[in-house]
């Protein structure tokens, strides 16, 4: 449970030898199981702790939730903050609305140095754990604070531990409360004979339990040792075969019904049962090794799920699951971590389920992979939690590395059936389920105000319906989930209704494109294609738009980090680049880093025509360039966009799509580069570029100034399912039945919490109003006839300036259809019918002519002509 010291060292990487080995027990599957049930954890709020800083305190200033606990009526939230050294207090009464309460402040009770490690509620009361060792490893010690949450959190007792804490439970009567004292190693430190940061490094950790019966005044605690009292092994551990025995380092603590507690060692690998009214050790056992294949193993942007380890399982949290079971997740820590979780047998520590790698598979695929972590211990899992939510036994297994939080069915314990997938903010670390609400807190502890990226607690809520999230899911390949992410660009498969292409910028190693079946949802990437040289060589490129060619293969923007490796591609069907088109030096030699963003292409043969965007001014123009590209003539022109300005520190403005609706008319997104509730500017615009002003302008080429039109503002959807608002909206397009999607660049993780929205905006002829509306007219051939005989009419359906008119037209009167007809290309029809009166002989007829409307063009209606028959 990593809750190190503010300052402590990084761990230093042990060196993996990777063999290839089977799966060592059962693995669970990484596809959601069928169980027929509707309902799921739907997240209804994402509360970023910066907002419950004190007054005074800047809210740019680290601060992180990390460990929580729920009042006993389940709506007051209470989590740790090591870094402000705080405890902080939320109201989820609302749960979709939680609200800041203010927080404790820990050093008022201590030291300015000291921090909470975990905290429980028992009662009316608050217990802090808190570390005060303040970095003398040699002399740790810490206490447990207590609060008095009926009396205005006033501070009741503060009771001297012994040692460095880290967890704390409650047990289920309310009699106990267990500490795990790690009493952690230095890993800086040089044990004799021993490796930087190994074990032994004495003083040994051991448990704390604190009998509450009583007032918290007559509350005292009684240690267990885990040691013998000369420092020496305890038989039972060396018999356990665990690590180093003489120095446990106790880590996370969890109590069943019967007052056991379950407590793991995770850099011993090693699990204890102690019986707690006795206080005898009564089981320990080594959590083993897992031989895990098929998984990804080095850190070299690639998609490769064919490594394999033999590791300790190092595990972290612990709980009890039923049935005397406890089930484990793996972390790792200075020598292993196997990327899972595991089920126990608590009475002979046999192993009774794996996730082998099932849950990397999960990561994948939800494009959740971080291969920046592929090396070490992969999405780490960290936190566990159990309850009975719904009338359904769940656990939850929390992604330290991956911001995931991953749902079992448990009603077979030794079978457990993976659910759901709960997107999370970055490194969530508490897990704390509410049954009474059918609620799940989550903590998120990473923190960074430079990068944007804060710490937050999510909450999610069991109710009926098919959660928001995921919207994107991939296909298996060879029993292996296609590998995806960094979603940098989107485009109608022109080939298909319902077909997308995506592709991946820099995130990876090389360039690839997906296709995506958006008729299902979530969709589903059920292709990738690697882009090759001529040679079959796959270069590592940048792709920042894709666009699918009606020819057949795609056209590539190419984002360089610098200006002259910015290039347009095109390639085959198989991505086999066919011709390059460099853009004019007197451009490239004016571009930084953000060059070449998005193409489109409009026509073909030689009507072809390609438009590309960059994302920011080239040589500090005041503009951002549209380019449009003559396919038959190879020659550019270029059009001047203007940019909103921003004057928030860290913050700027650019293009990250051009998508072509016509021959003239483009949309583009417009996006700031903040995130969260930053966020501000995430609009589509579009732009007729006929309308272009004849004067130019630029200081590089000439560019033609043109008008932009606010087409859709998408904060709201972005922050629709109460998630992290998404910094990068880098994809967008209309498919072959007219619906508009946009997409969201997860950056591989990197920064960024790793999720992907598939956004479906709804039909173009909505969406695009204005773009896509029509207009229709319809006259007489006669407007006097007499009755029985045939009226004909001429209907004329004109289109805006992107409006593709098909479809039907027909003629109305009274609520009645008297005639239907075939618009042609040209927006014209013919229409006959007899003419009919009701009860009258001779009279007037008022007839309109509606155009039923297309997936490219708005239905509209004529104004009524009168015919008169006689």
């Amino acid at each position: 449970m990593q809750k190190r010291r503010v300052g402590a060292a990084a761990a230093v990487a042990a060196a993996l030898t990777l063999s290839t080995l089977a799966v060592g027990s059962t693995a669970g599957s990484a596809a959601p199981s069928s169980a027929g049930s509707t309902q799921a954890f739907h997240r209804v709020a994402t509360y970023p702790v910066f907002q419950n800083v004190p007054d005074g305190v800047d809210p740019d200033a680290a601060t992180v939730a990390e460990i929580s606990t729920v009042t006993d009526d389940g709506k007051t939230v209470i989590y740790t903050d090591a870094l402000g050294k705080r405890a902080g207090f939320l109201d989820i009464s609302n749960p979709a609305k939680p609200r800041g309460l203010g927080s404790i402040d820990l050093t008022q009770t201590g030291h300015a140095d000291d921090q909470p490690t975990s905290v429980a509620v028992a009662g009316n009361h608050l217990l802090v754990v808190v570390d005060t060792t303040a970095g003398a490893f040699a002399n740790p010690s810490g206490r447990l604070d207590v609060f008095d949450l009926s009396a205005n959190r006033a501070h009741v007792r503060s009771i001297d531990l012994g040692g460095q804490p880290d967890s704390i439970a409650i047990s289920p009567d309310g009699a106990y409360a267990a500490i795990a004292m790690e009493n952690q190693r230095d890993e800086e430190a040089t044990p004799a004979g021993g490796d930087e940061g190994g074990l032994p490094q004495a003083p040994a950790g051991f448990v704390q339990v604190v009998a509450l019966s009583g007032a918290p005044a007559a509350w005292t605690p009684s240690p267990i040792a885990l040691t013998n009292g000369d420092g020496s092994a305890l038989a039972s551990f060396t018999a356990a075969g665990l690590d180093t025995p003489t120095d446990p380092e106790p880590e996370y603590v969890d109590i069943n019904a019967a007052n056991q507690l379950a407590l793991t060692l995770q850099e011993n690998n090693g699990v204890v049962v102690i019986d707690l009214p006795s206080k005898e050790i009564t089981k320990v056992f080594s959590a083993g090794n897992a031989q895990v294949t098929g998984i990804d193993t080095t850190k070299d942007g690639l998609f490769d799920p064919t490594g394999s380890i033999d590791l300790p399982r190092e595990p972290d949290a612990v709980q009890w699951v039923g049935g005397g079971l406890v089930a484990t997740a793996n972390e790792g820590d200075w020598k292993g971590g196997t990327r899972g979780w595991t089920v126990f047998d608590a009475a002979t520590g046999a192993v009774i389920w794996d996730a082998g790698s099932s849950f990397e598979q999960i990561a994948t695929r939800y494009g959740l992979h971080n291969n920046d972590r592929a090396a070490k211990k992969g999405s780490e899992p960290e936190g566990l939690a159990f309850a009975e939510i719904g009338g359904k036994p769940r656990a939850f297994v929390g992604s330290e590395r991956s911001n995931f939080v991953a749902v079992y069915d448990m009603s077979n314990p030794r079978a457990p059936k993976f659910e759901q997938i709960l997107p999370t903010t970055n490194g969530p670390e508490g897990l704390l389920p509410v049954p009474k609400r059918n609620l799940l807190v989550v903590a998120s502890e990473t923190d960074d105000a430079a990068i944007n990226v804060r710490a937050s607690v999510g909450v999610y809520q069991l109710a009926q319906g098919k959660p928001a999230f995921p919207s994107v899911v991939s296909a298996d390949v060879a029993g292996q989930p296609i590998g995806w992410g960094a979603l940098s660009a989107l485009s109608a498969d022109p080939a298909s209704s319902s077909r997308l292409y995506s592709a991946s910028d820099s995130a990876y190693a090389t360039g690839r494109i997906y296709r995506i079946d958006a008729a299902k949802s979530p969709a589903v990437i059920d292709e990738v294609i690697e882009v090759r040289d001529a040679e079959g060589a796959k270069p590592k490129i940048d792709i920042e738009g894709v666009h699918a060619r009606k020819a057949g293969g795609f056209w590539l923007a190419l984002e360089g980090a610098t200006g002259p490796e910015n290039k347009l591609v095109r390639t085959d069907a198989a991505g086999v680049i066919q011709q390059t088109v460099e853009l004019p030096a007197e451009l490239t030699a004016g571009l930084a880093k953000q060059g070449l963003e998005g193409v489109s292409a409009w026509g073909t043969g030689s009507q072809e025509t390609v438009f590309v965007t960059l994302q920011r001014e080239a040589a500090d123009e005041g503009f951002v360039r549209i380019g449009r590209y003559q396919v038959a003539t190879g020659t550019w022109s270029w059009f001047a966009y203007p940019i909103e300005k921003t004057t928030t520190e860290g913050d700027w403005i650019g293009l990250s799509e051009i998508t072509a609706l016509s021959a003239d008319v483009v949309s583009v997104i417009e996006r700031d580069k903040l995130n969260g509730p930053r966020a501000k500017v995430k609009r589509i615009y579009t732009v007729d570029l006929s309308t272009a002003s004849r004067t130019t302008v630029g200081s590089i080429l000439p560019a033609r100034p043109v008008s932009k039109r606010l087409a859709v503002d998408l904060l709201p959807y972005l922050r629709a399912d109460a998630g992290w608002t998404q910094e990068k909206v880098e994809g967008f397009t209309v498919s072959g039945s007219g619906q508009v999607f946009a997409v969201t660049d997860n950056d591989g993780l990197k920064d960024a919490t790793g999720e992907t929205q598939l956004l479906r905006l709804g039909p173009v002829t909505r969406v695009l109003a204005k773009e896509f509306r029509t207009s229709t007219e319809v006259k007489a051939k006669k407007r006097s006839v007499r009755r029985g005989q045939k009226v004909v009419l001429r209907v004329k359906v004109s289109a805006a300036q992107a409006a593709r008119v098909g479809g039907k037209v027909k003629v109305v009167a009274k609520g009645r259809t008297l005639a239907t007809a075939t618009v042609k290309p040209n927006g014209t029809a013919t229409l006959t019918f007899k003419a009919k009166l009701k009860a009258k002989k001779r009279g007037k007829l008022t007839v309109r002519a509606v155009f039923t409307g297309s997936p490219f063009a708005a239905a509209s209606t004529s104004r009524p002509i009168t015919i008169r028959v006689r």
